[in-house]
């Protein structure tokens, strides 16, 4: 596997864009649009909350039943969420339009909207939007920037990951974009997520090897424990690379899955790492635990533990708020059997043995908790499985993006 430079527009076939449309923000982009120049096969993850905003329930009903997909139309600024008819309604046009400038099927082209919930979006300026979108799409690295800057809400930075790998002979291309900053705590997905891949590979196979990747990847990431009503990922495929299509478990199957948790991990990363008002991505690993699902309820409990968060952003090294978390995580275990550690990239250092606090030193804690990037390992001493979660420290600047979001 070769990272590479890019994201949806990195593999073959695939044209992005991104347009101001002024929905909601001013002089800046807010509408993008994703199109293969040939159908796809189309695996899709989408929010567990019982209120799901429009164009998920458009989505899920494309992935579902429609036979390809050939193009996603993303705006930015308002969700579209609890919007009822009217909110459905704006999805079809905004796919009509779309099928009618790009000259494809209505029920080929997926919709995503990240924004501001309960206010109905401007169909006018969507559908404008579609044919300025339509008119500048290319295939270029710079169309793929314009795309995943024109998701942003209170995102900071564009996420983006791209890679290549070979199979069946042939080169393919895996690439991917997201938005995610605030209301992240996706029991499937992220906020708003694309992979492209020019794979020949089966609809079958490609759905489950989406759904089994989350659960390692952006199913273990946690800014503030909302759970969004737009969250949706979205894996196009369409074939271009040429390799034997993949319809069985196997080698290339294998190569696939390796190349989608790369991106998956990676784009959930960044998301985590870029949580509003963070300073530092927090991850926790969790070792040596009994069972794989026990790795992953108590490595999420760290992250999401909001007094762990501000431990993090106070630099200071308290063993006690971790294993509160890890104690109240519904796993039974012996506490007086676990490990804690902390480190950076250029520092590590026990702070808990054997459940009681060690004698370590408060200047070096401090100053790997002051890193862009804190981890925290938790040997359980249990068994053989590991797994890991991402968050972000909790921060004052927190509370003031989300006290005057609609503004």
């Amino acid at each position: 596997m070769r990272i590479i430079e890019g994201g949806v527009t990195a593999a073959q076939g695939f044209e992005a864009a991104g347009v101001e449309a002024a929905i909601k923000y001013q002089n800046r982009k807010d509408m993008a649009m994703l199109y293969s120049r040939v159908p796809c096969r189309a695996a899709g993850v989408f929010t567990s909350n019982v209120v799901k905003a429009a164009p998920v329930l458009w989505d899920k009903e494309v992935v579902e039943h429609s036979p390809y997909a050939q193009a996603v139309i993303v705006n930015a600024g308002i969700a579209n969420a609890c919007t009822g008819k009217q909110g459905y309604d704006c999805c079809r046009q905004t796919a009509a339009k779309a099928a009618q400038v790009l000259d494809i099927p209505e029920d080929s082209v997926l919709v995503a909207s990240t924004g501001v919930i309960g206010w109905q979006l401007p169909v006018d300026k969507i559908t404008a939007g579609v044919e300025k979108l339509a008119a500048v799409k290319a295939d270029t690295l710079e169309a793929g920037q314009a795309a995943v800057e024109a998701m942003m809400t209170t995102d900071t930075v564009p996420k983006q990951a791209a890679v290549e790998i070979e199979i069946g002979g042939k080169k393919v291309t895996v690439g991917g974009m997201c938005k995610g900053s605030g209301m992240i705590h996706p029991n499937m997905c992220t906020m708003l997520g694309f992979v492209t891949t020019d794979l020949a590979i089966s609809k079958e196979l490609l759905q489950e090897a989406l759904r089994e990747d989350v659960v390692d990847t952006f199913n273990m990431i946690s800014v503030d424990g909302d759970t969004s009503t737009n969250d949706t990922l979205i894996v196009l495929a369409n074939g271009l690379a040429g390799n034997p299509e993949i319809t069985e478990k196997n080698e290339d199957y294998d190569k696939f899955r390796e190349a989608l948790n790369y991106i998956d991990t990676t784009l959930a990363r960044k998301m985590a790492g870029d949580g509003e008002g963070a300073t530092a991505l927090f991850e926790t690993r969790v070792i040596h635990a009994a069972t794989k699902q026990e790795a992953r309820i108590l490595s999420k409990s760290v992250v999401c533990s909001s007094l762990t968060k501000a431990m993090i952003y106070g630099h200071d090294a308290n063993v006690g708020r971790i294993m509160c978390a890890l104690g109240y995580a519904g796993v039974d275990f012996d506490p007086e059997q676990v490990d804690i550690f902390c480190e950076s990239d250029e520092d590590r250092m026990q702070i808990c043995q054997n459940g009681m606090l060690t004698d370590y030193d408060e200047e070096t804690a401090t100053k790997i908790l002051s890193a862009p990037e804190v981890r925290v390992i938790v040997d359980m001493k249990r068994g053989e499985e590991s797994a890991a979660a991402w968050g972000c420290d909790l921060t004052y600047d927190y509370v003031k993006i989300n006290a005057d979001y609609r503004s």
